[in-house]
């Protein structure tokens, strides 16, 4: 279902790319720049890549590398030229992107921030990271939720980033609000290499979804992040997967959102998006819909409170060199300050 790589595109089909882009140390707004045009030039190299490229998706920290550096100088804003770079990359290209950018919050820290950007040059998709990878990421915790919008070719799209999809309540969540592919951005270093593997196929085969997975790729001088675009399929089989490290490359495949909404529809055995809240229906009529789950309960009642809590040692991001937080989520650091 791969057709090889996306050269032969079928009627219902949706051409991704993912760039596993060479990492980038950007340090002064002139680097900033000079990234940003590094960026759209690969939204060119994607299209002249294959021309029946529907969605080209580049990773987490594309502009700004993984020094963690949260100085307003080189912070983003969704009406900066950043963002209007790639709307105009997008729109001259006539292709959907998938953009990382660290948008500057006046309240308090950045957001790690992920756009979708369609043919036209318009924002469809807009996320915060609701989930950073606490304690060496500052970031603020995200705020809107798992947005799914109507993609490419109609497709059901979402966007999670990196340390995210960790999470198997994410890609659940995406699945439950009807994404028929999910991506998933990232910055991740060799370390998590299995790991990013095994959820991957995890997030997709859970939900019956198309997952769609990049990392940044090559050193900064002090980091190596491992590139490893990896497409799955909704049985959790891989369609495509980018093992060689090469900063730059481009991982590309076809996949079939209408085979999505098949499997959804008509898979008994392991159909386990739909089992979740009908469980035993052989048993019962409809299944038992009811929630056994006591850790939901209590994040829901705002008691989530784990039997070895009081013994966890790590708990803020000073092990990290970021002092420790005064202000509770949902202050501003004017109101923390008062």
């Amino acid at each position: 279902m791969n057709g090889l790589g996306g050269l032969n595109k079928s009627p219902e089909g949706v051409v991704i790319g993912l760039v596993q882009l060479q990492l980038p140390n950007t340090v002064t707004r002139a680097d900033l720049a000079a990234q940003t045009d590094k960026v759209v030039g690969m939204v060119a190299k994607a299209r002249r890549n294959i021309a029946g490229m529907d969605l080209v998706v580049f990773p987490e920290y594309a502009l700004h590398g993984l020094s963690m550096d949260t100085n307003p100088e080189i912070m983003c804003r969704m009406d900066g030229p950043e963002v209007a770079a790639f709307r105009e990359a997008c729109r001259d290209n006539r292709i959907w992107g998938c953009f990382s950018i660290m948008e500057y919050n006046p309240g308090g820290n950045p957001w790690n921030t992920g756009l979708v950007i369609d043919d036209q040059g318009e924002i469809k998709l807009y996320y915060r990271k609701l989930h950073p990878w606490v304690p060496v990421e500052p970031w603020e915790p995200g705020d809107l939720g798992i947005p799914v919008i109507e993609g490419p070719k109609g497709c059901k799209l979402s966007l999670i980033i990196c340390h995210d999809g960790m999470f198997p309540e994410m890609a659940r969540e995406a699945a439950y609000r009807g994404a028929e592919i999910m991506l998933r951005t990232a910055g991740y270093t060799a370390p998590m290499r299995e790991a990013w593997r095994f959820t991957n196929q995890s997030n997709s085969f859970c939900n019956l979804m198309v997952t769609a997975n990049v990392c940044m790729c090559g050193s900064d001088g002090t980091f190596d992040s491992m590139g490893e675009g990896m497409i799955v399929n909704f049985d959790g089989s891989i369609i495509a997967h980018g093992t060689s490290g090469r900063p730059d490359e481009i991982i590309t495949a076809e996949v079939r959102p209408d085979l999505v909404r098949e499997a959804r529809r008509v898979w008994g055995v392991e159909n386990n998006i739909y089992q979740l809240g009908h469980r035993g229906f052989s048993a019962v009529a409809g299944g038992a819909g009811d929630c056994p789950y006591t850790f939901m309960q209590d994040l829901v009642a705002g008691e989530y409170k784990l039997p070895w809590e009081d013994e966890v040692q790590m708990t803020d991001g000073t092990s990290c060199g970021f002092p420790k937080p005064v202000r509770r989520y949902g202050e501003t650091n004017k109101e923390a300050a008062e």
